[in-house]
């Protein structure tokens, strides 16, 4: 069958032109890439591919130094209450002064009554440091301790994040699990605790002799000159192993860090399947649910630090004792874990274990917000 070119040519020309006029009318134009899709109706939801994101072991390494170091430096007054507290030197001159007012041993009180002279007491450190030694002092040991805390908070991510990639890829299919995450979380633990031991002991050992030689009233009693001084007298003294003293107590303070790690990211998993479920619904976002999406992952890491925290915090105690300088005649008082545990009780009763605890969960909290939410 043919046809003319006579007829088939105003044929063609009237097909162009309600093509044309299709384009125009019925497809939304783009000035950079010409046509483009109609808008769909709000049931209706485009399907698109996204390309997988590329995977970036430093990523982790990078936030964790960054949350690190913005944590430490915003609660660095709370770090240098919390180490004096925690330190036998402070714990001997809390008890003279409350004998000296009259108050009963804090062994001879009530849980309540006891937490509450803790809470008191605390606060009444805080202020007279900023009013006798000067705001400066809040900020002791942030050399160091930002030293310590930007490799720390850096391997911790890095070994977390690819432990766990690692971990649930070969053992688990590539799937998510929380004893995945435990594993991860343990392993992050002890790599983290091994590097950084002799920076935390620097910067525990530098504290505790700045207070004593402030409570003296002179410079002569001060043991350390600064860090390296600090490091090369302790080498020189107890060897290689006395930077590593209070590990043991450290690699204990793992499950802290699990303990964080695991609840951290079952909430965070819970907060996802609300998002997911708020958006199958359809319906629109409550203040509420805005401030959940805000907050959310801030509120989870806070919560999450602050029970692991507390059920584990008397490692803390027990780190700071084991760190300590060698008394005047050059032996240790606390010579291992469970001699150090032994002799806070035994001296000092159970309260001593927890001393510290309240400038220790208004610094650890916000700064695992602070860290986590960035």
């Amino acid at each position: 069958m043919t046809f003319s070119t006579a007829h088939s040519a105003p044929v063609q020309a009237q097909f162009r032109e309600n093509s044309d006029n299709f384009l125009d009318e019925s497809i939304p134009q783009s000035k950079e890439t010409g046509v483009v899709l109609p808008d769909l109706p709000n049931n209706v939801s485009a399907v698109t591919e996204k390309a997988a994101p590329v995977y970036k072991p430093w990523a982790h390494f990078v936030a964790g130094a960054a949350g690190g170091l913005t944590a430490a430096t915003l609660t660095s007054p709370l770090d240098v209450l919390k180490t004096r507290l925690q330190s036998d030197f402070y714990q001997s001159q809390i008890a003279a002064s409350r004998a000296a007012k009259g108050i009963t041993p804090s062994t001879q009180l009530s849980i309540p009554r006891s937490a509450l002279l803790h809470f008191s007491e605390t606060f009444q450190i805080l202020f007279s440091i900023h009013r006798v030694e000067g705001w400066r002092a809040l900020f002791k040991g942030l050399g160091p301790n930002l030293i310590g805390v930007v490799p720390a908070r850096a391997i911790s991510f890095f070994a977390y994040g690819n432990g766990k990639r690692i971990i649930s890829e070969r053992f688990n299919d590539g799937q998510e699990a929380a004893w995945v995450h435990m594993s991860a979380a343990a392993t992050a633990g002890v790599i983290t605790s091994t590097a950084t031991n002799p920076i935390w002991l620097v910067k525990t050992r530098l504290q505790l002799d700045k207070s004593n030689a402030e409570k003296t009233g002179t410079q002569s009693v001060r043991q350390y000159k600064n860090a390296l001084d600090c490091t090369v007298q302790t080498i020189r003294r107890e060897g290689i192993r006395g930077l590593y003293r209070g590990l043991s107590a450290s690699y204990l303070g793992v499950s802290e860090s699990t303990l964080q790690w695991v609840l951290y990211e079952r909430i965070k998993k819970n907060l996802g399947n609300r998002e997911a479920r708020l958006i199958a619904s359809g319906r629109q976002p409550t203040v509420w649910d805005q401030t959940v999406a805000w907050t959310g992952k801030v509120g989870a890491a806070g919560s999450a630090k602050f029970f692991a925290a507390i059920v584990t915090y008397p490692h803390e105690v027990v780190r700071t004792r084991l760190r300590q300088a060698p008394m005047e005649n050059g032996q240790l008082k606390y010579t291992g874990l469970m001699q150090c545990f032994k002799t806070i009780w035994k001296e000092e009763g159970m309260a001593s274990l927890y001393g510290g605890l309240t400038p220790h969960l208004m610094r650890v909290v916000p700064s695992a917000a602070i860290m986590f939410g960035m």
